[in-house]
């Protein structure tokens, strides 16, 4: 496996610094730097780096994050804000939750050099509520970064200004998609809205926004720094860069671990997880969060940490949310769960999410419990496949694409509870 050298880490390269989220600590390790050297060019030729490095948004969709900037028209009239998505509510997901409690000020500095390059002078971090400890050590880091001039009125003597605000979400998943994000910060029900206009053009109070996640704001202050050639250098041609992965399930180590794109998915989970607790046989993997399709284990096998790879699988990279499943785990017990997850977060406002989520959860639980029938596994894929591609956000197809991908890709074993008229695996599972 080629493997990330240590002293080539982008995103975790001072996480065992002690006090790190601390300012002056953060700024013996060269802290602000990036900073002062964006304040120095032009806004165009910070969007021109970024786009040079080929950097994609972390968040799960991979649009390329100079491209999204370049949309934001600087003639309008309005106000421009961006806006800094923590709201980090995919399953299996938990990297954000790291960078912002290690090393809250890359984070402010991120989004600093982000708003000087698209012209912002108010951001926002939007914030998952369940992230208390987090938004807390987020907030002394702001107040940290005021006193020291690096957010404010004419940042580092320039004459640029940019106020920082973070905000706390209530604990709604639906506001991880951006314009769900943005109906809450605005005081309303987090719902999607419909695009056009996309957020670039008419976003936050009908204005230009800009909305990237925690780890792609991380990643700019080294881009900077560094320039955009030497961050393509990592990774694959269509890939470019370092990422972070959260893995977790059935593994030794689970934990948070930066890798360059295009390493192997098998490799990946032996060297940093440290392999299948007690020696235990892989069945399956999920990717990139739950609302992913999941690899069967001889897929895993050729599988590659990349956007590419991971479409001829038909499944994708995601959040980087990885999720190993042994061999003695029900996996008609484990979509139950999943389908639970997404009724429940449905926000109710497009009939094919509002219904279609419960209708597959029913069926799940009914084959689960031992009321299936064959055909139920027809009205499963009937109603994931009709519920695709027909809704204002993805919700509805993040509910549909995991389950059915388990019933093709395992389809003996919802049909063994189907004829045994219960879970083979039992109770305690």
């Amino acid at each position: 496996m080629k493997r990330l050298d240590p002293s080539r880490r982008i995103l975790l390269a001072d996480m065992e610094t002690k006090g790190l989220a601390d300012c002056k600590v953060f700024e013996s390790r060269g802290g602000y730097q990036a900073l002062k050297k964006a304040l120095s060019m032009p806004p165009k030729d910070i969007i021109e780096t970024v786009k040079k490095s080929g950097l994609r948004g972390r968040g799960g969709a991979g649009f390329p994050t100079g491209n999204k900037w370049g949309f934001v028209p600087q003639n309008s009239g309005k106000p421009i804000f961006l806006l800094c998505n923590a709201d980090e509510s995919e399953p299996g997901t938990f990297k954000d939750r790291l960078l912002m409690e290690k090393n809250p000020h890359r984070l402010i500095e991120g989004i600093a050099i982000s708003s000087f390059a698209v012209n912002s002078h108010k951001a926002y971090i939007y914030i998952r509520g369940e992230y208390a400890k987090a938004a807390s050590i987020l907030e002394r880091a702001v107040e940290q970064a005021y006193s020291a001039g690096y957010l404010g009125k004419r940042i580092l003597g320039s004459s640029f200004d940019l106020e920082l605000v973070v905000h706390r979400g209530a604990g709604a998943y639906i506001c991880g998609e951006e314009t769900g994000l943005i109906s809450s910060l605005e005081g309303k029900k987090g719902q999607p809205k419909l695009k056009p206009p996309f957020p670039a053009v008419s976003g936050f109070l009908g204005c230009p926004t800009v909305v990237n996640n925690v780890e792609t704001l991380f990643t700019v202050p080294w881009i900077v720094e560094h320039g955009g050639e030497k961050y393509a250098a990592y990774g694959t041609e269509q890939s470019k860069g370092t990422k972070l992965f959260s893995i977790s399930g059935w593994v030794n180590k689970p934990g948070v671990y930066e890798e360059e794109l295009g390493a192997s998915l098998k490799d990946f989970i032996e060297y940093y997880a440290g392999g299948m607790k007690g020696g235990a046989k892989l069945k399956a993997v999920i990717p990139g969060g739950s609302s992913t399709p999941p690899l069967t284990a001889e897929e895993v096998e050729k599988a590659t940490l990349d956007m590419e790879s991971m479409a001829k699988l038909g499944t994708f990279l995601g959040s980087g949310g990885i999720i190993v499943i042994p061999d003695q785990l029900c996996l008609v017990k484990l979509v139950e769960r999943i389908a639970e997850f997404y009724w429940d977060e449905s926000c109710g406002q497009c009939t094919p999410c509002r219904e279609g989520t419960g209708w597959l959860y029913k069926m799940v639980a009914s084959i689960e419990h031992g009321n299936g029938k064959e055909v139920t596994l027809e009205d499963i894929k009937k109603t994931g496949r009709n519920m695709m591609g027909v809704t204002i956000c993805p919700l509805s197809d993040a509910a549909a694409m995991p389950i059915l991908g388990f019933v093709q890709k395992f389809p003996d074993e919802f049909l063994e509870h189907i004829r045994a008229k219960r879970c083979p695996y039992g109770e305690t599972h």
